[in-house]
């Protein structure tokens, strides 16, 4: 007849299996990141192809523009008006009629179309400023401990999309996180891909912390829904669709994003607003900058 098992031993299996499980759904949120690292590769590589047809198509514009000035007809001389004629006609110039301050109007029609292109990629150089980060609200969906480090949690988000998104993020030493299931949150979505600790973060949560680390997050409007963008009032801008590293864009922009003494986000003295819903806000941190 055999032993009875060891509670020992029994422990020790429970232990084992609870191990494999964690692995297993690891390996399974690793595999749907690496799919979407693919297919943001893919869409990428399609934009850059278009962008380079964009800067072809107006170099050959520029050519047929430049073409069209040298090969246009000369026009003809005035006829010079001598003192026995008894009309006087006036020789008509070819230049353009220069109008008050000194301006050509061409010259200023092509300053204007200068401006409106400025966020284009083939002006002459891009905004810099918030709305080119796409801050959206989303809802956590579950949350668990970071297995390889104590101080992050790995949170699987719900943003309005066709599927949710991983986030890691840092939490207060002590905090039950598992209460933070189901809150709206302020997230950066068009943040790269990145892995912490082995865990694939595909976006950023906000918060702001305080000099002991006390963090605290971003809180929505009540009313808000995922998938809802938050909105700056001087900044009507649209998001960049990813952004680039090299850039920096996040660097420069974020000393500028913080709260205000009633614990209002903002950049600059814009508001982060979720239109026809509210303001954005922490529960209790003033004058501390978001991160």
């Amino acid at each position: 007849m055999l032993n009875k098992l060891d509670p020992e031993d029994g422990e020790q299996i429970m232990d084992y299996f609870r191990t494999n499980i964690l692995l297993i759904r690891e390996k399974a949120l690793l595999q749907a990141s690496v799919r979407e690292e693919k297919k943001l590769l893919v869409e990428n590589a399609k934009l850059k192809n278009d962008i380079a047809d964009l800067r072809v198509q107006l170099q050959e514009k520029n050519k047929r523009k430049i073409a069209k000035a040298l090969f246009s007809p000369v026009p003809p001389p005035a006829k010079p008006v001598h003192q026995s004629d008894s009309v006087c006609v006036p020789a008509v110039s070819p230049v353009h009629p220069v109008q008050e301050g000194g301006e050509r109007p061409g010259r200023r029609r092509r300053g204007e179309r200068r401006a409106r292109t400025q966020s284009d990629p083939l002006g002459e150089g891009p905004r810099l400023d918030v709305s080119r980060l796409d801050i959206r609200i989303g809802r956590i969906l579950s949350i668990r401990r970071h297995p390889l480090a104590d101080t992050l949690s790995v949170q699987v988000v719900e943003l309005g999309e066709p599927t949710p998104r991983t986030v890691v993020s840092k939490h207060n030493q002590g905090q039950d996180i598992e209460e933070l299931c189901g809150h709206l949150v302020v997230l950066l979505c068009n943040v790269r891909p990145c892995k912490l600790k082995g865990v694939t973060s595909q976006a950023r949560l906000l918060c702001c912390s305080t000099s002991d680390d006390h963090i605290e997050m971003l809180a929505p409007p009540p009313c808000s829904t995922p998938g809802d963008r938050v909105t700056f009032n001087n900044y009507p801008g649209e998001p960049d669709r990813e952004l680039v590293s090299k850039d920096r864009v996040w660097e420069i922009l974020q000393p500028d994003l913080q709260t205000d003494g009633r614990g209002v986000a903002n950049y600059k003295g814009a508001w982060f607003e979720v239109k026809g819903k509210g303001l954005c806000r922490t529960p209790t941190l003033t004058n501390c900058s978001i991160h």
